[in-house]
C-alpha cells in the first residue's frame, strides 16, 4: 500500500511538472530522494517510464484540437489558438517546421551526449559505461539547471507582450530545435520553460509558442522512452533478475493515469497562464524551487 501511495504522490508531481515550466525531473528526484528511493534503480526507471507515457497521453488529448487546427487553417475561427496567419499558410508548414526543429534537436542533443560521456565522465572522469542521467541526478547540478531555467523564463517574460507573430519562420523553429537539444542532458532544465520561452523570444505568439513546444515534445518522447528502455535492458541487476519489474506494473498503471489527469489540469493552467501573461509567474517559481533543491542538497538528500 505504501509503494502505492508513493508512487501516486510521484505521479501527480510528475504529471503537473513536466507539462509546467518548472522541470518534472528537479520535482521528482527530489521526491523520491525524500522518499528514501534510489532515483537510478531499474524499477523507478521503469516507474518513470510508464509516468512519461500517461503524461504525453495528456499532451496529445489537450492539444490535437489545436494542432488539427493548424494543419487544417479553415478550420481555426480568427483569433483562436491555431488560426492560421492573414493569407494561409500550407497545411504541412507545421509539421515541416516541426521536422526541423527536431532535427535540430538531435544533432545538439546526440553531440552533447557523446561529449558528456564519453569525454567527461570517461576520459575525464574515469567512469566506463556511464551515462549522462548518472552525472545529472546530482541535487547541486539540478539546482543549478533549476535556476538557469528560471533566469531564462523571467527574461522571456520582458518580451512576450510584443511577441505576437501568428507565424513560425525556418530560423526560429531551428532555434527552438537547438534549445530543446540543449535541454536535454540536464536534468532540472525545463525543456517546456525553454522552448516557449525560445518561441517568445523569436517573436512567436503565445499560443503558437505553447504549440510548438508540446508538438516537439511529442515526438521527442518516445526517443526518450526507447532510451530509457535500452538502459533497463542492458542493466546487469535487470539481466540478473527481471522478474523484479513486475511488481512495478500495478503501481506503474495507477500512476499512469494519474500523472494524465494531472498533465491535463496542468496544461489548462499553462494555457491559462500564457493568455494572461503571466509567464514569469514559472521563472519566479524555478527561483526559488532551486534553493529547496540546494537546500536538500546540503542536508545531503
Amino acid at each position: 500500500m505504501m509503494d502505492y501511495l508513493q508512487t501516486a504522490l510521484l505521479a501527480l508531481i510528475q504529471g503537473a511538472a513536466e507539462l509546467l515550466p518548472v522541470s518534472s525531473s528537479a520535482h521528482v528526484i527530489l521526491a523520491e530522494k525524500l522518499m528514501g528511493r534510489d532515483p537510478s534503480a531499474p524499477r523507478e526507471i521503469f516507474l518513470l517510464v510508464m509516468l512519461h507515457t500517461g503524461t504525453m497521453a495528456a499532451v496529445l488529448v489537450y492539444f490535437w484540437p489545436r494542432w488539427r487546427r493548424r494543419l487544417l487553417p479553415a478550420a481555426a475561427p480568427p483569433g483562436e489558438p491555431g488560426a492560421s496567419a492573414p493569407g494561409g499558410e500550407s497545411p504541412w508548414r507545421f509539421l515541416l517546421l516541426v521536422a526541423a526543429a527536431t532535427a535540430a534537436t538531435a544533432v545538439v542533443g546526440l553531440g552533447l551526449q557523446f561529449l558528456i560521456e564519453r569525454v567527461v565522465l570517461e576520459r575525464m572522469l574515469g567512469r566506463p559505461k556511464a551515462a549522462v542521467e548518472d552525472l545529472f541526478r546530482e541535487l547541486w547540478l539540478i539546482g543549478a539547471a533549476l535556476f538557469a531555467a528560471g533566469l531564462v523564463i523571467l527574461a522571456a517574460g520582458l518580451v512576450e507582450k510584443r511577441a505576437r507573430s501568428p507565424v513560425l519562420s525556418w530560423p526560429a523553429a531551428v532555434v527552438i530545435g537547438l534549445v530543446q537539444g540543449l535541454c536535454l542532458p540536464f536534468r532540472g532544465f525545463s525543456r517546456s520553460g525553454a522552448t516557449i520561452s525560445a518561441g517568445l523570444f523569436c517573436g512567436a505568439s503565445r499560443g503558437l509558442a505553447e504549440d510548438f513546444s508540446f508538438a516537439l515534445a511529442v515526438v521527442l518522447t518516445p526517443a526518450v522512452i526507447g532510451r530509457s528502455v535500452l538502459r533497463l535492458l542492458d542493466d546487469e541487476r535487470v539481466r540478473a533478475d527481471p522478474a523484479q519489474l513486475l511488481g512495478a506494473v500495478g503501481p506503474g498503471l495507477v500512476g499512469m493515469v494519474l500523472s494524465a489527469v494531472a498533465g491535463f489540469l496542468a496544461l489548462f493552467l499553462l494555457s491559462a497562464a500564457l493568455e494572461k501573461g503571466r509567464w514569469t509567474f514559472f521563472g519566479w517559481y524555478c527561483l526559488a524551487a532551486s534553493l529547496v533543491v540546494f537546500g536538500a542538497a546540503k542536508a545531503g538528500f
